[in-house]
């Protein structure tokens, strides 16, 4: 098993909260760069939400 299928499983039902680490993460970046690079920070947050956040594609909506 990869270290990449070792994390979704460890943040699969905890979507929210890797939202949440996600943004920390980013905004931290933004504060250090101050704001120099906040597109780059924006697209990598957008990407790593649809792979591990509320965004995941490959599952079906919770109901």
């Amino acid at each position: 098993m990869s270290m990449m299928d070792k994390l979704k499983s460890m943040l699969k039902g905890h979507e929210g909260q890797a939202d949440k680490g996600v943004d920390k993460a980013g905004d931290y970046a933004d504060d250090k760069t101050r704001g120099k690079h906040r597109g780059q920070v924006d697209t990598g947050q957008d990407k790593l939400k649809e792979q591990y956040g509320s965004d995941r594609r490959d599952e079906p909506p919770r109901t």
